[in-house]
């Protein structure tokens, strides 16, 4: 069997989403992993739970038996949650993080038919993740939001005079994506703070 398939099947019975396998020199094997995603109701509260430090554990504990048992051979492995820079592959991670920020790389550049304040060989962008509702029975798609508008620095006095950056959007299809993650922001106010906002 192959690796993929070894460590799919392994995660998967555990309970447990499988975000990426990656083979480094010297024989490092690092898998990632993360809870399964559920959207959730209209009127639920609930907040996200994340992968702890005994799930890596029992995730390795069994994928070193499934891995010895099929002669995988490897040097260490290495089981981690996605982090704050998490990525995004498949449409059920667009899903659960719409409205989002992201940072997206094209594969190929926008080219001379874009339009507006962009330039034509853009391929990096980071944005609120949105979608975009289906019109006439053509499939749903997303797009990214953003502003040009440079960081308010801490302390820095603004001028109520002065006209915000307009909004841009961008909308792109799964296949026309090199690269999607989470964009890491780090709020050293702490995670309630967020949560009595929204």
């Amino acid at each position: 069997m192959a690796l993929q398939q070894i460590v799919e099947q392994t995660v998967s019975g555990l309970g447990y989403d499988l975000v990426e396998i990656e083979r480094s020199a010297g024989g490092l094997l690092r898998i990632t992993i993360d809870l399964p995603w559920v959207m959730p109701a209209a009127d639920s509260v609930e907040s996200e739970q994340f992968v702890t430090v005994e799930d890596c554990e029992k995730v390795t504990r069994q994928l070193q038996f499934a891995l010895e048992v099929d002669g995988i051979e490897y040097k260490r492995l290495e089981i981690s949650s996605p982090g704050i820079d998490r990525p995004l592959r498949h449409t059920q991670d667009f899903e659960r993080f719409t409205g989002q920020v992201i940072d997206i790389t094209l594969k190929a550049p926008l080219g001379a038919a874009a339009a507006g304040q962009v330039s034509a060989n853009r391929k990096k962008f980071r944005g609120t993740l949105e979608k975009v509702a289906a019109l006439d029975g053509a499939a749903s798609g997303w797009q990214i939001v953003w502003s040009d508008e440079p960081a308010v620095k801490p302390g820095q006095k603004i001028s109520k005079k002065r006209v915000p950056a307009p909004l841009q959007a961008l909308g792109f299809t799964l296949d026309e994506l090199r690269d999607a993650r989470l964009a890491p922001i780090v709020d050293f106010k702490g995670r309630a703070r967020g949560l009595e906002n929204s």
